[in-house]
């Protein structure tokens, strides 16, 4: 169907090249982001009130690029991401302290000073970037000029909900007030200067409840899913050239899709916008004369569905489509 790969078969000089680049590449341009009125809102709110902003809808949603468009859209520079996980400690949020490292130069009598044993993380690289570039200085960001003014940035804590579940208590006053304590350097406080106070963006597919206090020092806003028009608009955002002038495979696609993503499919986890682009990514690719058809649906299914009775179920569907029209 793609052509790139034939089992025991010597690949020539003058075969179609390799894809360059992974669809993710494409779909993740921040630029392409299209923000619904009520997200713009809800943005704006967040910002106003200097709160972070906790986005909570399906995977694949499309929560975590808000982040990076943001930090686009405003032109703060690259976004500073923590992803949590099931052991992140709160200082984790900040830094983290090689104590290994330290000992070892130590022992070497070479202990000298310990913010050289500090790796800065999301929130800690953003809270630093807001003070005076001689106060910067003393705590060697990596990466970081020092002469450079200090600045606002984006930072996103994705997916809390896997955190531990003391972690988001852990962290009320840093996140409220933007500020935390180093023990490892004395017990110095770095605190963010409120002129270019850092913008954060919290995801959670809700996994887990979060706990109230950490509620009330947030910006809410739910991202439901688009429709049918909405995923138009969006695939053709990011895809461009890539599906521009396939327009029955478009309409084609987004209606299969949405019967896939509908009750009556009976799928046990409903494919997210993120496996829809890259699916029409891989549609897109061949002739569109075979795009929709059974051997094509059935070939692509795992792009959109994750498990052995979820394709089956989705093949069920996708004969049915198919059947309606007659293919």
């Amino acid at each position: 169907m793609l052509g790139f790969y034939t089992p025991g078969v010597p690949r020539q000089a003058t075969a179609p090249p390799l894809p360059s680049a992974s669809a993710s590449v494409r779909l993740a341009d921040p630029s392409a982001y299209l923000t619904a009125p009520d997200l713009v809102d809800a943005v704006n709110v967040a910002l106003l009130l200097g709160q972070p902003l906790l986005l909570t809808g399906e995977p694949g949603s499309g929560k975590t690029h808000l982040a990076g468009h943001l930090a686009w859209s405003l032109g703060l520079g690259e976004l500073l991401k923590f992803e949590t996980k099931s052991d992140s400690t709160a200082h984790a949020l900040f830094y983290q302290y090689d104590s290994l490292r330290r000992f070892e130069a130590s022992s070497r009598g070479e202990g000298g000073d310990p913010a050289r044993f500090l790796t800065w993380t999301a929130l800690g690289r953003a809270i630093l970037a807001t003070l005076p570039p001689e106060q910067r200085a003393l705590f060697h960001v990596e990466g970081e000029d020092d002469k450079s003014p200090p600045r606002r940035s984006v930072v996103l804590i994705d997916e809390i909900d896997k955190a531990p579940r003391d972690f988001p208590n852990d962290v009320l006053n840093e996140l409220e007030h933007l500020y935390f304590r180093i023990p490892e350097l004395g017990d110095v406080v770095v605190r963010a200067d409120d002129s270019h106070r850092p913008i954060v963006i919290i995801t959670s597919n809700s996994e887990r409840d979060l706990p109230e206090p950490f509620l009330r020092r947030c910006v809410f806003h739910h991202l439901t899913f688009p429709d049918e028009e909405s995923m138009r608009r969006i695939a053709l955002s990011h895809l461009g050239a890539h599906v521009r002038g396939l327009d029955p495979l478009l309409d084609q696609a987004i209606s299969l899709f949405s019967l896939l993503r509908s009750d009556t499919a009976g799928l046990s986890r409903r494919p997210g916008l993120a496996e829809f682009l890259n699916w029409l990514v891989v549609l897109g690719h061949g002739d569109p004369a075979q795009a929709m058809t059974a051997r094509t649906l059935r070939v692509t299914v795992g792009v959109l569905v994750k498990t052995a009775a979820d394709v089956d179920r989705a093949n069920v569907v996708v004969d049915t489509w198919l059947a309606g029209r007659g293919g």
